[in-house]
C-alpha cells in the first residue's frame, strides 16, 4: 500500500536516498541561517529590537543543518550536492520571493518594508516547514534514530510560524496591511509552485535510487500536481491568513542549545 509513510519509511531505509534527503534538507536549513544573520545585521536603527529574534532564527535554522548533517554521519554517510532542480530556497529567491542575496551581501541598511518582505516570506515557508515537520513527527516521533531530531526541529519550526504571525500582526496595526496582504499573496502563489516542481524533482531522483516502477512514479508525480491544484484553487489562503498565536514572544531571549543526535 503506497502511504505518505511508507514512502518515507522506503526513503529513510536506503543509504543513497536518505543522503540525497538530509541534504536537501541541511542545505537548505544552513542557508536560511545565513540569510537571517544577513538580515539580523541589516536591520534599520528604527527595528533593531527585533534584531535579536532575527538572530535566534537564524541560529535555529543552523542547527537544523547540523542536525541533518549529523544524522548523515551516524550512518558513516557524506553529503552529496544538491541538484539545482531540488534547491528550494534558491528557487524561490529566483522567483523574486524574500529578500535577493545581492542586497543581502550589500552593507546598506534595510528598509521597513525590506523587514516587512522578510517576515511575509518567513511567514508562508514557514507554514509549509511545520506541516511538514508535523507530519514527520506524526510517523517517526518514536524512531531511535529520527524521532529526536524530528521534535526537535519541530518544535523549532512552530516557534517560528508563531513568530511570523506576531510580529506581522503588529505591522499591520501600525498601517502596513495592504503591503503586508499583496506580498503575502504573491510570497504564497510563488511558494507552491516551487513547492511543486521542488516535490517532482526531487521524486523523480528517489525513484531513481530505488528503483521504483514507471507505474509508481507517475502516481507520485500525479499526486503531487493534484495538490498543487488543489493548494492554487484554495490551499493558499492557509499560508496567508494572520492570527495572534498562541504562544507569544516565541523568539524572545537568546537560542537555547540543545542535544544533538550524533
Amino acid at each position: 500500500m503506497l502511504s505518505a509513510k511508507s514512502l518515507f519509511q522506503e526513503i529513510l531505509d536506503n543509504d543513497e536516498s536518505f543522503r540525497l534527503f538530509c541534504s536537501i534538507a541541511a542545505s537548505g536549513e544552513s542557508q536560511g541561517g545565513w540569510e537571517n544573520a544577513r538580515i539580523a545585521a541589516l536591520v534599520p536603527e528604527s527595528e533593531r529590537a527585533l534584531a535579536p529574534k532575527i538572530t535566534r532564527h537564524g541560529a535555529d535554522e543552523d542547527k537544523h543543518g547540523r542536525i541533518f548533517n549529523a544524522l548523515l554521519k551516524k550512518r558513516g554517510l557524506e553529503p552529496v550536492d544538491v541538484p539545482a532542480d531540488t534547491d528550494y530556497t534558491m528557487l524561490l529567491e529566483r522567483h523574486g520571493i524574500g529578500l535577493a542575496h545581492d542586497k543581502l551581501k550589500a552593507d546598506r541598511p534595510l528598509t521597513v518594508r525590506d523587514v516587512i518582505t522578510y517576515l511575509a516570506h518567513s511567514r508562508v515557508t514557514e507554514q509549509r516547514a511545520a506541516e511538514q515537520m508535523a507530519m514527520l513527527l506524526k510517523y517517526f516521533a518514536d524512531d531511535a534514530d529520527l524521532g529526536r531530531a524530528v521534535r526537535m526541529i519541530s518544535a523549532d519550526e512552530d516557534n517560528h510560524l508563531a513568530y511570523s504571525h506576531e510580529e506581522l500582526l503588529r505591522y499591520t496595526a501600525a498601517g502596513h496591511g495592504p503591503y503586508i496582504r499583496r506580498t503575502l499573496r504573491e510570497c504564497a502563489l510563488a511558494e507552491i509552485r516551487v513547492h511543486r516542481d521542488v516535490s517532482l524533482a526531487v521524486m523523480a531522483r528517489m525513484g531513481r535510487l530505488l528503483g521504483w516502477s514507471r507505474g509508481r512514479s507517475a502516481l507520485l508525480a500525479a499526486g503531487i500536481r493534484a495538490t498543487y491544484a488543489y493548494e492554487r484553487l484554495a490551499g493558499w489562503r492557509r499560508m496567508v491568513r494572520l492570527r495572534t498565536p498562541e504562544r507569544r514572544d516565541a523568539l524572545g531571549g537568546p537560542a537555547t542549545p540543545a542535544p544533538e543526535p550524533a
